[in-house]
């Protein structure tokens, strides 16, 4: 699945894919942003991406990715 965060005052948007489904990540973003603390997510290559509740500007969450398109061995 993709996601997009919009971070404040940061020209451009953090985007990443990850396993998990976008019930739980909705649910991790919402939860974060009820407790003001950071949002920590895993993305597809084992990385945390961590960002400030109150840094936050938007999310999209959504667009499964099954079957990614590309050029791969044959």
């Amino acid at each position: 699945m993709d996601i997009e965060f919009g971070i404040r005052n940061v020209a451009r948007p953090v985007s990443f894919s990850t396993a998990a489904k976008a019930d739980e990540v909705a649910a991790t973003v919402e939860s974060a942003l009820k407790s003001d603390n950071a949002i920590d997510i895993l993305d597809d290559k084992g990385r945390h991406i961590i960002v400030p509740a109150g840094a936050l500007g938007y999310a999209i969450i959504g667009s499964d990715t099954t079957r990614p398109v590309g050029f791969g061995a044959l």
